[in-house]
């Protein structure tokens, strides 16, 4: 009797050690990603439901070293999932894996290959921005000349507010758009071309006492500068012109890198300056002591053939604003270019009856 018991306890333990050799695993993810994105890793499984996996994502190089974690409970269907966030790590080789407690036709690990596409998008807007019912894009995507980019942008809450959407790029790759926001906040752009997703980038929106996104003040809070901005189509025939509130101080004018501009301003005294030293590299800049008052901007390319968009930044001022018409200093300073001096006129009728009378005295001497 005894030996009947060890023999059927026996070929129980057998039993359960084959049930737990036939538990499956196979886990699946791509081949490859855009750092930024969510790495999401799938699986199904023989395990029971609410049983509790572990998923790995290592880093690999010479060596393999965990970087992330995540445990995962089979659902009903026997499915799991994993996000792993990919957001500032290095590009390179990187494998995800479940631990190996299935049986041999189990897929427990797999390759991926992270990429950073982050360097082919370049922001000329200001990553910070004062509140004013608009997010402002401008840049370039490096190598979609004449093409475009797909667009998408999230709220402080993630909330997608604007996108996915296509936004077309001229022959420089150089885009604008003005997104409709509601609220101050941190909002993350996202940028996705036909190859893929590119990148993000994350614009802080300035409200309240226009220091900080949630608008409280305190004297241990560090001063931040506060840019302000305004854009316009401009070419050679057509200047962007602007209006300028100044605070008191030192105020900075510059303008957008897309295209080598040429900048004219007239101060408060009706003196008038032009900035044009930069080329197409870096934006015209000037600087000046502001007296509170309006100072007016012309924007032209220096090349006839060009016609782009152009943003005009002021650091220190109340308002940058785009003038609806051609702002009253700079109508009178081109009506005294092409207008000429009225009192040359009579000096020159003077001097030819002058002459006039001397010839004819001479022919009658």
């Amino acid at each position: 009797m005894v030996m009947k018991r060890i023999v059927l306890l026996f070929m129980g333990l057998l039993f359960l050690a084959n049930l737990v050799s036939a538990y499956h695993v196979t886990i699946n993810a791509p081949d490859s990603l855009a750092i930024g994105k969510p790495l999401v890793v799938t699986g199904t499984t023989t395990f029971g439901i609410g049983t509790p996996i572990d998923i790995v994502l290592y880093h690999q190089v010479t060596t393999t070293t965990e970087i992330q974690r995540k445990i995962v409970y089979i659902q009903p269907d026997q499915s799991f999932e994993a996000v792993f966030d990919t957001t500032g790590l290095t590009p390179g080789a990187y494998k995800v894996e479940a631990p190996p407690t299935a049986n041999g036709d189990s897929v427990t690990m797999r390759l991926v290959t992270l990429y950073d596409r982050g360097d082919e998008i370049s922001l000329s807007s200001s990553m910070t921005q004062a509140y004013t019912g608009n997010l402002y894009l401008n840049g370039v995507i490096k190598g979609k000349e004449n093409s475009g980019v797909q667009v998408e942008v999230m709220d402080p809450s993630g909330l997608v507010i604007f996108g996915p959407r296509y936004i077309n790029t001229d022959n420089a790759a150089h885009f604008a758009a003005d997104i409709p926001i509601r609220e101050p906040g941190s909002y993350e752009v996202s940028f996705t071309d036909g190859n893929g997703y590119i990148g993000s980038r994350v614009v802080t929106i300035l409200g309240g006492d226009a220091t900080s996104p949630s608008g409280a003040t305190g004297a241990s809070k560090p001063t931040q500068v506060i840019v302000l901005s305004a854009h316009a189509p401009s070419s050679r025939d057509a200047p962007a012109y602007f209006m300028v509130k100044t605070n008191v101080g030192p105020v900075v004018l510059y303008t957008s890198k897309s295209t080598d501009w040429v900048m004219e301003y007239i101060d408060d005294q009706g003196v008038l300056y032009t900035e044009n030293d930069r080329g197409g590299a870096s934006p015209e800049r000037a600087e000046f002591t502001g007296r509170g008052s309006t100072v007016y901007v012309k924007i032209y390319p220096y090349k006839y053939a060009s016609t782009s968009d152009v943003t005009l930044y002021g650091e220190n001022v109340q308002a940058v604003v785009v003038s609806p018409s051609v702002p009253a200093p700079f109508a009178l300073s081109a009506a005294k270019a092409t207008t000429p001096s009225t009192p040359l006129v009579p000096g020159i009728a003077v001097l030819s009856l002058g002459i006039a009378l001397c010839l004819l005295a001479r022919r009658k001497c």
